[in-house]
């Protein structure tokens, strides 16, 4: 429930910050940090834009919030999603780590202390990812195959997206665009385990529960 909701309030209040610029919000020109950026200034690096986020306080509480969720359904989804074993811990450990990354980035936006904030855009972008890599072995046999396999591949992909994005080979995708290829699967992974996380959970209560004895009969 906590990576749901973390998940969900976050793509929610992006809408929302981004719809409060007075210039149109790109996917393929700005950077998704610029939503949480305090100051209205045009940037040169990695490419020029204007900034301008009215709601970026919104934004890096959203950040932050996404980060502690994160890091809460990492630390309670032991028994239900996980197995034992090395793996899954490290995987676990990497995947709270991203949550620790989005806490330093909503704490520290770009333009206040750009130091901590990459440090926490690495945790995001490299350790959360390397966590979705090792995932695909550390999911608990009930996870269905396709989930496993595809949170490796997931992890490869953004991977790859975080190797293009920081060499500036954005490809037809723009700057924010790559950039969102390298940090989006974490967060859609997180959605779709936590619910298959859920349903699981749900239906061992509903197993668990006393089977209703038929009356008897005349």
């Amino acid at each position: 429930m906590a990576w749901i909701v973390g998940v969900v309030q976050f793509f929610v209040v992006q809408a929302l910050a981004e719809s409060a610029w007075a210039r149109p919000y790109s996917w393929a020109r700005n950077n998704i940090s610029d939503l949480g950026n305090a100051q209205c200034a045009l940037q040169s690096d990695p490419e020029p834009r204007y900034i301008c986020s009215p709601s970026h306080d919104l934004m890096n509480v959203s950040f932050v919030a996404l980060g502690v969720l994160l890091i809460v359904g990492a630390a309670l989804t032991g028994g239900v999603l996980w197995r034992r074993g090395r793996a899954a811990a490290v995987a676990r450990l990497l995947l709270a780590g991203a949550g620790v990354g989005f806490v330093l980035a909503g704490l520290a936006p770009a333009d206040v202390n750009e130091d901590q904030h990459v440090l926490g855009a690495l945790l995001i972008m490299a350790a959360g990812n390397i966590g979705l890599v090792l995932a695909g072995s550390g999911l608990a046999e009930h996870v269905p195959a396709p989930l496993r396999w595809g949170s490796s591949l997931l992890g490869v992909t953004a991977i790859t997206a975080f190797g293009l994005f920081l060499s500036h080979h954005y490809l037809a995708l723009g700057m924010g665009g790559m950039e969102r290829v390298a940090a989006f699967p974490l967060l859609l992974w997180a959605m779709a385990v936590g619910i298959r996380g859920l349903s699981h959970r749900a239906g061992r209560t509903q197993e668990a529960l006393p089977k209703e004895r038929p009356g008897l009969a005349g």
